[in-house]
């Protein structure tokens, strides 16, 4: 077995979920992963915890929702009682055919997805990490050779997790005492939102791996402008790119995009929450410094901002706030690498790419 494959496991138990004595812990990971499984499994035997395996493939699911009627769809028992049950969630990604499920309906997944949010809400409540296992099918998505991007994976995720928390408090603490939030990006992009009272947070390795962002959630109805995302997006085995959304009242009104519109017409009519953004992140991750098509790794991308419409994370909004709800959160991503800045209460903190607490910042 790879070392890295041992070592990142550790990372997962130790650092990410944190498993004790006793935890009983869900672990679903796919059949090309099972290097990873062995190795987690093995993890949470020497801690004295308890492993739960879900495996379910690609491809039963897409027979599954291609052969289901979407309005049979009900809230799984079985998947609450375990989002009850389980003191953690470890997920494992890795895929032999990234587009297997690129032809079912995509109003049965919104539907699917409307029937289990209360799942969802449980889920997220508990100790929680998904990860990329190297598989051969996200390398050639990639257009990189399994071995490269073996390197590229590892390099990602097995690092100073401790030296990159440091690093990124840096701009927890300009952007969580902040109101105003305005991004600009060549002659497309400048869209303004409000994130007074919101919570920024530091994505350092504790849910997410790769981390390597700080994220944050605007006032729902606070964003305004329009925003291109000129680096695509996958959607339910579906590349979506080019994406235009114009925001006035911090709602969509008008969208656009330059392959599968059909797609993001479809995700922006789930729900009301649905044509609002739930969340605002920063890419800080700079070991990956390539898109590859996968979401979990280009949103961390330095020189990237991401917006997710949809569903705000609870630990973004205090209690006394109003936290955007929807079944959908999809991120997009923002090369701010060029003719770029953002700008918190009036003042420029990053400009093409870097902030102002690093080297080479031209303010």
């Amino acid at each position: 077995m790879d070392p890295r494959v041992r070592e990142h496991a550790e990372v997962l138990v130790d650092t990410c979920v944190d498993i004790s004595e006793g935890d009983e812990v869900v672990v679903s990971a796919p059949s090309v992963a099972d290097d990873l499984t062995v190795a987690l499994y093995e993890k949470i035997g020497e801690r004295g915890a308890i492993p739960s395996g879900r495996g379910v493939t690609s491809r039963a699911t897409r027979a599954y929702m291609r052969a289901a009627d979407e309005d049979d769809f009900q809230e799984s028992a079985v998947g609450m009682a375990m989002s009850e049950a389980a003191d953690a969630f470890i997920g494992v990604r890795g895929a032999t055919n990234t587009f297997e499920k690129s032809d079912v309906d995509p109003g049965k997944n919104a539907a699917r997805r409307k029937a289990n949010e209360a799942v969802m809400e449980k889920f997220m409540e508990n100790r929680w990490v998904a990860t990329q296992y190297p598989a051969p099918a996200n390398a050639q998505d990639a257009e990189m050779s399994t071995e490269a991007y073996e390197d590229f994976v590892w390099s990602a995720v097995n690092k100073d997790w401790d030296a990159q928390r440091e690093h990124q408090e840096q701009l927890v603490e300009i952007l969580d005492p902040a109101s105003e939030v305005r991004i600009v990006s060549g002659d497309e992009t400048d869209i303004s939102m409000n994130v007074d009272g919101m919570i920024a947070e530091n994505d350092w390795g504790d849910v997410n791996m790769p981390a390597g962002e700080v994220f944050t959630a605007p006032v729902p109805d606070s964003v305004e402008g329009t925003v291109l995302f000129d680096m695509p997006v996958m959607v339910q085995g579906r590349e979506v790119d080019d994406v235009r959304l114009t925001f006035e009242g911090g709602e969509v009104v008008e969208h656009s995009a330059g392959k599968n519109e059909d797609l993001l017409t479809t995700l922006l009519e789930t729900d009301e929450g649905a044509r609002r953004i739930g969340e605002l992140g920063i890419g800080m991750n700079r070991d990956i410094d390539r898109f590859t098509y996968n979401m979990l790794f280009d949103e961390k991308m330095g020189d990237t901002v991401h917006m997710a419409i949809g569903r705000a994370y609870e630990e973004n909004v205090p209690e006394d706030r109003e936290r955007n709800q929807s079944v959908v959160h999809e991120d997009m991503i923002v090369d701010m690498s060029e003719d770029s800045y953002i700008e918190i209460d009036g003042e420029v903190i990053q400009r093409d790419g870097t902030f102002r607490f690093e080297d080479g910042f031209e303010g």
